[in-house]
Formats: structure tokens, sequence, C-alpha cells
């Protein structure tokens, strides 16, 4: 059986192994109701994502047009539950069993979206909305998906990049990531293709040649933005947050260092999420060790970003960073260095080393921002505002422009109403054009096969 768009698809039965065994009534008919306040239409979407992922798609709404008919049911019986699956990817499967890898992300999938959902609408009866009950929300989604281990020493390197990057740049990550893997350490990143599985494909050599047979490689993603990067295969510990601050958030008290690779603008999003934190005055003296750092021929990328870091949030947000250009073995070697410093600090100051409690996060970094045409337009871009705030709202904004450019949501707006419009300070406004406009030229906001047009309209 095909379905419209070619794609060869199969029905199937799974069942979990070692959790979910069993669901309780509400549970089974939140994911059986196909209503707005169901959460049918939501596993359904995540479930296609991590099945598909073996199709390379980026593009969210082509995912779904290309699998119409594709349909996911709990089955309870008696002795617990099964999914049934109907037209899904035939790429999912071997000789008419699933992949285990895939089996394995379902199943997290459907662990997360129950058990944040759960958690939500207890926040919601309590009334709990500040910064503590959000960070208490992360805490115990990464709790409940086993990511925090209390007999581990600070190992966790997150990293960061584009999906869609150059076979070099691409090359590059795995390289860094093979010099990790012999450090011992292990990989968290945002789970897709790019500089998101490179890491992880040159750690796991890494870690072969040290014979570390339990490595991490923990995958961090949200609802949104699944479809447009789906988890690569080497993720062995899958984890999806409710929105995209709750996985940023959980980006930055989990892991201990961070990397960042050549990307586009979700890459500048992080990027300037990271900074507007780490320039709040409460967290000055933490350590939070931070490079970036690509091939040579990434050196004008980095040239760019550092220049519109410098010109938006001054020369203490440049200080945060370590640029380093084509030198894999002296990124590995500040990672060990700054997993070392980071058990130190956190060791004098009786902080986890699983999870940084200490590190101040405001609320306007945790509250999803819903990008729309009225909240695009107010967002304050203006220079009369403390640093890290302004950064947050700069993060808004570069969220709105991925939203745009591959969100579901995000795209559905823009064929509705038109592009998103951008006001505020003018040197601010031409530095957000310039960054974007090299993005455009260098192909990191094109999809493949596809012309990139852009989804904003930037007002000097």
């Amino acid at each position: 059986m095909k379905n419209p768009m070619k794609y060869p698809v199969i029905d199937g039965v799974v069942a979990p192994e070692g959790h979910l065994e069993v669901l309780s009534r509400q549970e089974i008919a939140k994911l059986l109701d196909n209503s707005q306040t169901g959460l049918h239409q939501l596993f359904r979407n995540c479930a296609l994502a991590v099945l598909a992922s073996a199709d390379y798609m980026d593009d969210g709404k082509a995912l779904m047009e290309a699998y119409p008919n594709f349909d996911i049911r709990i089955v309870h019986r008696e002795r617990g539950i099964k999914l049934e699956l109907s037209n899904a990817p035939a790429s999912a499967f071997v000789d008419g069993r699933m992949i285990l890898g895939m089996r394995e992300h379902l199943f997290a999938a459907l662990r997360d979206i129950l058990f944040t959902s759960t958690e939500l609408a207890l926040q919601d009866q309590r009334g709990e909305h500040d910064a503590v009950a959000l960070t208490d929300l992360v805490f115990h989604i990464l709790r409940n998906a086993n990511v925090l281990q209390t007999d581990l020493a600070p190992n966790l390197v997150v990293c960061w990049g584009g999906h869609s990057i150059s076979r070099t740049e691409y090359e590059y990550t795995k390289r860094v990531g093979y010099q990790m893997g012999l450090r011992e350490l292990d990989i968290c990143t945002g789970c897709g293709p790019g500089a998101m599985k490179g890491p992880m494909k040159g750690a796991t050599i890494g870690h072969a040649k040290q014979r570390i047979g339990n490595g991490r490689y923990l995958g961090f993603t949200e609802p949104g933005i699944i479809a447009a990067e789906s988890p690569n295969p080497i993720v062995n510990n899958l984890v999806i947050l409710p929105d995209i601050e709750k996985r940023l958030e959980a980006f930055v008290r989990a892991g201990h260092v961070i990397v960042v690779f050549p990307g586009g603008v979700g890459t500048a999003e992080e990027i300037l999420y990271l900074l507007g934190i780490l320039l709040h005055p409460e967290n000055h003296a933490l350590p939070f060790p931070l490079i970036f750092t690509g091939p040579a021929e990434s050196a004008a990328y980095f040239h760019q970003i550092d220049e519109f870091i410098g010109a938006t949030l001054g020369p203490k947000a440049q200080a945060l960073y370590t640029v380093i250009i084509d030198d894999p073995e002296q990124v590995a070697r500040l990672c060990r260095a700054g997993t070392r410093e980071v058990r130190e600090y956190r060791k004098q100051h009786s902080d986890a080393y699983y999870f940084n409690w200490r590190l101040k996060i405001d609320t306007e970094f945790q509250r999803p921002f819903i990008p729309t045409h009225t909240s695009m337009r107010g967002l304050n871009l203006h220079r009369h505002q403390q640093p890290h705030q302004l950064a947050a709202q700069l993060r808004r904004a570069f969220s709105g422009v991925v939203a745009g450019n591959v969100k579901l949501q995000g795209i559905q707006e823009i064929e509705r109403h038109g592009l998103f419009e951008l006001h505020g300070d003018p040197e601010i406004m031409v530095q957000m054009d310039r960054l974007l406009s090299a993005f455009v030229e260098q192909s990191r906001m094109k999809l493949p096969g596809t012309q990139y047009k852009p989804c904003y309209r930037i007002s000097h």
C-alpha cells in the first residue's frame, strides 16, 4: 500500500518494553480524544516525526502532507497496552518488525507527552507559574526520563548547531565528537541531523576506542520542531519537552559545557538565550564554559555572529565565549577542563552535579513565546534596557523566524496573514537584517529542494 506522495507505508502493532505497559483510563482517554484538549493529535504528530526519521525531511508541513493517512491508536488489553499503527512510514520497519531504536523513541514520546500533560494540569490547578515552578517542571520531566544520573561526575557536553550544514562542517562536528568521546565526555544535542548528529556519531567511535559501553547520547526536542528535526538513530535517550523554552532550559540545567557549531537562525536563538542568562548579574561568578567552533570555511560565520553580539549586547557578552576555528582537539581539551571547573565549583557550593540549580533564569526566558504577527510586532528591540533583557527580546525575534521557517503553526500563520514584521532601534534592526541576510546568502536558511523565501520583514 502506498500513499498519494509515493512514500511506502505499512500497518503494524507494537508493544513497549520495560515501561509504560499500563496506562490509566484517564491517560488513555486523553490519547483517544481528537478534540483541541486531547493529546491524540500531538502524539500522532510526534510519533510520525519519530517513525519518518529515515526519510530525511526537514519540513514539518511537508511531512504531514506526505503521510496524510497515518494514525496511531492505543489498544488497551488485560495485560497492558499496545500501539496500533495505520499507514506508518515503512522505513521504520525491517521485515515487518519495527526498528528497536525507533520503538524506544516512540514510547519515549508517549511517556513525555502523558507525563507533561499531567504536570502542567497540576501546575494550573495550583496556580504555580513562577520561575521556581517552571524550573521544577523541567527537573521533573528530565527525572522521569531518567536523564539525571546522580552517580556521574560532570561530563555532559551540549552541542548546538544547524540541521542543514555543509558536508565539510558536518565532518568537522564528527571530528570534534570523536575527540570528546576519547576524553570520556557524553553528548547532548537537539537530537536531529547535521550538527546534532555529527558529534554523537564521532563520540560513538571515541567511546568504542576507550571501551566505554554506556555512553550517553541525549536528545532534547519539542513538539513544534520535532517534525523538522526528527531524532537521529544514535540518540539513546530522547526527551520531548513541551515547548522551546523548556527545551532550552533543559539544555542549560543538565549540561556542563556548551559547544556551538555553525548553524542558522535557530542556532542564533540558542546563543542569545544562553548569553541572556549568563549576562544576568546573579550568574556572573558561575562557571559555564561556552565554545563556538567550526572548520576554516566557517570562520566568516562566527565573525558575523561575534560582530552581531558585540553591536547589540556589548563586549561583556563577547567575553562569555571562546571561538576556536579548525582545532577539534583544542575544543575537546577545553571541554574536559570546563567539566572539571564545573565539578569543583559545584562541590564547593554543595550543588548537584546533574542539574544546575544555582543558575538564575528569569521567567521571560521560561514562558512560552507564541510567534504571531501581533507578538512579533510588539517585541521590545530597543537599547533602553539591561543587556540580558535585550537578549531575551532578540531571542524571541529569532524564535519567530524559526517558527515561520519550519514549524507548522508558524508556516500556517505566514500563509494566512503574510510576513512577520520586526520593529525596533534602527541600529539593532540593521544588525539583525545584516545577520539574517548573511544566513540566506550562505544557504543557512534554505530548505533542501526549495528556494528560501523570508517569513519576516525588518523595518529600519
